[in-house]
């Protein structure tokens, strides 16, 4: 199945595409320079972009943690990416509520994997018609993940994508069994791989998630290897130590371009394999 979202299209036989941006909108001016490098730096390689940036943080390990800008205030930063970048835009929702106004703005509504079962959520998500990237949740198996499409699906909406993030292993620690892509891939969605969460350390720093950044390339270099991806996700910022949220694993924006530089190069040896 392919999915186009604008001039992006997703799935088997197309350009890799990328969705990336930092964890959180922080501030316009951080946002937009941000965005205008990763569109340069995907351009470059003949890559396609989706930028992400959640407008708030539902989920955060302590009651200190920054949770985001007010609402409408991170929803018109991400609005102004879309327009005066011409990009497609998506960002995370955690209640129903919040659906019809996100999607006045997101090209894709990106379900957190700790509500991938939250049935009234993925429906009213399906019911925008806008393509919905759901994200396996850190205890389920894949073939779990059956069922999060169905329930989309039964709004009529086909636009579906499902991201690996990791599994919960042990105590603060998450694995990725690369099984899991190809498995996803039978349900006939692009699946998409999340290099860094998947290397996010929950709760390693006491107050906050740790990470494992160090090892973003090797991971993205081994999913994309299956063959069954259309798609990496990963957070980019331009300090990460500085970031507000998920500081601990970003990916920084310097070293972006020879991350997907290479991405760009095995996703043609890929392809060569696969013909």
């Amino acid at each position: 199945m392919m999915i186009t979202v604008e001039s992006v299209k997703i799935g088997k036989g197309q350009p890799l595409t990328i969705i990336a941006g930092p964890c959180v909108v922080e501030s316009e001016k951080m946002i937009l320079r941000t965005a205008e490098t990763l569109k340069r730096e995907t351009g470059t390689c003949g890559l396609q972009l989706v930028f992400k940036s959640s407008y708030r943080k539902a989920n955060r390990t302590s009651v200190d943690g920054f949770t985001g800008l007010d609402f409408q205030e991170a929803l018109r930063i991400l609005e102004k990416v879309k327009t005066d970048l011409e990009l497609p835009i998506l960002t995370d929702v955690h209640n129903e509520l919040e659906i019809p106004v996100v999607a006045q703005v997101a090209d894709i509504i990106q379900i957190p994997a700790f509500l991938c079962r939250q049935t009234d959520l993925l429906v009213s998500a399906g019911r925008t018609q806008k393509a919905v990237n759901i994200k396996k949740g850190q205890f389920l198996a894949p073939e779990d993940m059956t069922e999060a499409v169905k329930k989309v699906a039964s709004t009529g909406n086909q636009k579906i994508l499902l991201t690996e993030r990791g599994t919960t292993f042990g105590y603060r620690n998450l694995v990725v069994d690369m099984r899991s892509l190809v498995i996803m891939a039978r349900t006939g969605c692009p699946v998409v791989f999340d290099a860094t969460h998947s290397l996010q350390l929950p709760g390693g720093l006491g107050k906050a998630s740790g990470g494992q950044p160090e090892f973003i390339l090797p991971m993205v270099r081994a999913a994309l290897a299956t063959g069954a991806l259309s798609g990496i996700f990963m957070e980019v910022h331009p300090e990460p130590e500085k970031a507000l949220s998920d500081a601990a694993s970003q990916l920084s924006l310097r070293q972006f371009p020879a991350v997907i530089g290479q991405l760009a190069i095995l996703q043609e040896t890929v392809k060569k394999l696969a013909d």
